[in-house]
């Protein structure tokens, strides 16, 4: 079996996708992540905000991972969920045409995934502020996906997301599940979403997307891997299937 190299381009401020996305490829020896780092400093919705996701930064991330003849590239972030999934497309077709990889992001994963399972009605946790989680809803909702139950924790400090308490997260995830969406999605790179899958499914039957997961599930895709094999993180790897 020949070795592959994702690319995950990564938000200056989080420190969680590097390690999480790690642990998820544990089982995988012969599949192996390579990092590069656009600056990320502030989650709103200024335009000095949304200009840190400007296509031509990513598309230089995206050329430092080129050289480690990556077969993969993500935009590991979910900066299209309050931009529209056309910023990302536009992000992925330049890294394509720069690179000659294939890229794709957080927000067009979940998506994808989405669409995959038949999730028209799906739950929101995320930590961020009201109206950014407002843009997010209706981004979605352009997209044919409703939210049915919604939390957040209006917070702006992107880079101390990664220390909110799993206490905290499960607590959210169990107050959208009443609602009794068809999954629920942990919104942002920057938290510890992806190892609470498991339990959270078996608790609530609801199965649950992380943007971390669902990133990695599409560029182990587009890489040629087989994203069953990540074993013990949730029904994503195992049910939600496409072809290799």
């Amino acid at each position: 079996m020949a070795n592959k190299r994702i690319g995950v381009i990564t938000p200056s401020l989080n420190t969680l996708v590097e390690p999480v996305t790690c642990e998820l490829l544990q089982g995988l020896p012969d599949v192996t992540a390579h990092f590069s780092r656009v600056r990320v400093t502030e989650i709103a919705l200024s335009g000095a905000a949304s200009a840190q996701f400007a296509t031509e930064r990513m598309v230089e991330a995206a050329r430092l991972l080129a050289d480690a003849k990556v077969d993969a590239i993500c935009w590991n972030g979910t900066s299209g969920g309050w931009l529209g999934r056309e910023a990302d497309q536009a992000i992925c077709r330049a890294i394509t045409a720069e690179t000659g990889i294939p890229a794709t992001s957080a927000t067009l994963a979940i998506q994808e995934i989405f669409a995959l399972s038949g999730v028209a009605r799906y739950g929101l946790v995320t930590p961020y502020r009201a109206k950014v989680q407002e843009a997010i809803v209706g981004r979605y909702a352009e997209g044919g996906f409703a939210c049915v139950a919604e939390a957040h924790l209006d917070l702006d400090d992107g880079h101390g997301y990664a220390g909110i308490a799993a206490e905290t997260l499960s607590g959210m995830i169990r107050q959208v599940a009443e609602a009794k969406p068809q999954a629920i999605t942990t919104m942002c790179t920057n938290i510890k979403g992806a190892p609470l899958a498991p339990a959270m499914e078996a608790e609530t039957g609801v199965p649950l997307y992380d943007s971390i997961s669902a990133t990695l599930w599409k560029t182990l895709l587009l890489a040629g891997v087989d994203p069953r094999r990540v074993q013990g993180w949730g029904c994503l790897f195992q049910d939600v299937t496409t072809v290799v």
